[in-house]
């Protein structure tokens, strides 16, 4: 029996699989485990289930010692994980890609709806007690039949939202590294073009593209002020790909009409910049946060997890 360290709290239906073949100790304190907390519980370890609020590098991995052999993400972004260290090591690093597709897809347009119709303004507005009434040109916003939304990054997540798009009678246009498939692009009536291009012609932008050093603040001054004036930036992938200072200044010289953020640049804290201004909507993280997707999360590392431990592949390694 192996000894599995679950560094967060996950679905107990996980653990449940898990505890069924080998020793678990899974963190279960209200707030995130501590770093040092952390080190301490991986010794020893065969596996580690982590959150993508720990951070899995040469440390971590040098001290929970050579009889690791799986650390299963439970995220389909693996910024938090050194893959190289744990390449050099042997240890496979998995992920929970696919799972999640659906509803960030969901949660990338609804904040491309409560910006561009004005939605979180309208609701503050009422919870202040503020008086109003209807009136012709109150809280206007912006449609999106016949606009141009712009996707950067077009995995199945990019595609996911593009299809709604669609469904919004909205044009296509996408900026990827990957080659996509013929037939997905005609269902979608996509055309690929280069970043400089999608930026200064989309009425919304989306971010879809995974975070590393080539995408680290691939959104900065520059590339906002290349932006329409009339345009929405929308980011449900990682924080860091947009220079948050930059965004802020952006939003107050009127370089484009507004923002929609899931994630922040040095999450949990946010920009006070962007706490002041109302042509922005934040939320807290939520573009999986389904109970239907986060157990499906959950189950999938776990079944990662299992493999490596079995000697057999896991469903989702990560490279």
């Amino acid at each position: 029996m192996s000894r599995i360290v679950v560094t967060g709290c996950i679905p107990e239906v996980a653990l449940e699989k898990l505890r069924a073949e080998h020793d678990v100790d899974a963190w279960t304190g209200p707030e995130s485990i501590s770093r040092g907390e952390l080190l301490t519980r991986v010794a020893g370890a065969d596996a580690v289930v982590s959150l993508l609020t720990e951070r899995i590098d040469a440390e971590l991995l040098d001290t929970a010692g050579p009889q690791l052999e799986a650390v299963a993400n439970v995220a389909v972004g693996y910024d938090n994980i050194d893959v190289p260290a744990c390449t050099d090591r042997g240890v496979i690093a998995t992920n929970t890609p696919g799972v999640l597709t659906e509803a960030t897809a969901d949660i990338t347009f609804g904040l491309i709806l409560s910006a561009t119709r004005r939605l979180s303004e309208g609701e503050r507005l009422i919870r202040s007690g503020q008086d109003w009434k209807w009136g012709m040109f109150f809280l206007l916003g912006s449609g999106l039949q016949g606009k141009t939304l712009g996707i950067i990054g077009m995995g199945s997540i990019g595609k996911a939202t593009a299809r709604r798009a669609k469904a919004f009678g909205m044009r296509i246009v996408y900026q990827s590294r990957s080659t996509i498939a013929s037939e997905v692009v005609a269902e979608l009536g996509a055309r690929r073009v280069e970043l400089d291009e999608l930026l200064a012609t989309s009425d919304i932008v989306s971010l879809h593209c995974p975070y590393g050093p080539a995408t680290h603040h691939l959104i900065g001054a520059e590339q906002l002020t290349a932006m329409k004036n009339s345009a929405y930036l929308i980011n449900t992938a990682r924080g860091p790909i947009i220079n948050e200072a930059a965004l802020v200044a952006a939003l107050q010289e009127g370089h484009i009409a507004g923002a929609g953020l899931d994630v922040f640049e040095n999450e949990p804290n946010v920009h006070f910049g962007l706490l002041e201004l109302d042509n922005v909507v934040l939320v807290p993280h939520l573009g999986s946060a389904t109970i239907e997707t986060r157990t499906a999360m959950a189950l999938l590392a776990a079944d990662n997890a299992l493999a490596v431990l079995s000697k057999q592949r896991p469903l989702t390694p990560i490279g």
